[in-house]
């Protein structure tokens, strides 16, 4: 898997333009800094991996924006061996940068084309998560439950039940939630019953799918 120079100074130069836009986790830095965006997008895209943009990649889907995956990232205030659900393995990219992060990533995907092509791509890249699983985001993994966080990387139009019952008391829990705009979300589960809810403004991403297995 190829990256240049000249793709490692356009990450460089990525980084800087998320610090100026307000992400200050250098954990969640680094990762940016590290991970080659330009392995998870079609090969027409490559020039343009280091634009702070989604780009569509198959099955309907995108990769998100950096930004928006610096964001997310950020709220989740990972710590090393964190036990992260990620709802949505999209293009693997979120993914990754937890894992960069230190994190113990379980990542659920519903779709085949996805999850055949992202369980290829991140051991060429050196990445290693928990475990990748075909199946329906909405449900969670309670097998695997509780979770120090969960994150949910498509638009939601509720928070569903299994994964709040999934969350470690003290947990966070990022998730868009909206219909065609979505106002990022966070959840901090304080005891077994209460939760407490900050909102972080709007921003656009594909709809959560749910009951297609």
């Amino acid at each position: 898997m190829r990256d240049t120079q000249k793709h490692q100074g356009l990450r460089n130069k990525l980084v800087t333009l998320l610090e100026e836009k307000g992400i200050t986790d250098k954990t969640v830095l680094e990762a940016i800094r590290k991970i080659p965006r330009h392995n998870f997008m079609e090969s027409s895209f490559e020039d343009f991996a280091y634009q702070d943009k989604a780009f569509p990649i198959a099955a309907g889907q995108t990769i998100s924006q950096p930004y928006t995956v610096a964001f997310q990232s950020q709220l989740l205030e990972v710590k090393k061996d964190d036990k992260i659900l990620e709802i949505g393995t999209g293009s693997g990219y979120q993914c990754a940068v937890l894992c960069l992060m230190g994190a113990k990533v379980f990542s659920i995907e519903r779709q085949n084309e996805l999850f055949k092509k992202t369980s290829l791509l991140l051991p060429k890249l050196n990445i290693r998560p928990k475990r990748l699983i075909f199946g329906d985001g909405y449900k969670g993994l309670p097998e695997e439950a509780p979770f120090d966080s969960i994150i949910v990387t498509a638009g939601a139009p509720f928070i569903p039940e299994p994964l709040m019952a999934q969350l470690k008391v003290g947990g966070r829990l990022v998730i868009p939630l909206g219909d065609k705009e979505q106002i990022m979300t966070l959840l901090i589960r304080k005891n077994e019953t209460q939760f407490e809810k900050h909102e972080f403004g709007e921003f656009r991403f594909v709809p959560l799918l749910e009951d297609k297995n």
